[in-house]
């Protein structure tokens, strides 16, 4: 599971998907266990749920390259564009609404193009969250 956005620049809307990560491992009871990886230039958590394996990754790029480290993390992790969940932020959605996407274009979204660039593939699933226009 991948959380979107410009590391640097927390706090922000276009960050969405980084605080959703944020959350998600709270509620996974996996917050403390954040730890930098280098090898795909993101901060990374191990997490359970369900009994399913998750990897959690905040990308440590900016947006228009956080496809390197998710591509990074699918070699070192051994997983397919089909198994990776992109979790983003969507202007076109009012602010809080959410919606699945399975795959396709990215939308005009520089953090989906850069995955889809970096993978080869458009299989990913996204969560898009939205954040309504300015």
């Amino acid at each position: 599971v991948a959380g979107l956005g410009n590391y640097m620049l927390r706090g922000t809307r276009h960050n969405v998907g980084m605080a959703v990560l944020d959350r998600l491992a709270q509620q996974l009871a996996v917050a403390e266990g954040w730890r930098v990886d280098r090898q795909c230039c993101a901060d990374v958590a191990m997490a359970t749920a369900r009994g399913l394996e998750l990897v959690l990754l905040k990308p440590r790029r900016f947006m228009n390259l956080n496809g390197l480290s998710v591509a990074s993390a699918a070699k070192i992790y051994n997983l397919r564009p089909e198994d990776i969940y992109l979790v983003h932020d969507d202007l076109d959605k009012a602010l809080g609404k959410v919606a699945i996407k399975l795959g396709g274009s990215a939308r005009g979204h520089n953090g989906v193009r850069s995955c889809i660039s970096a993978l080869y593939s458009n299989e990913m699933t996204r969560l898009r969250v939205g954040i309504g226009q300015p």
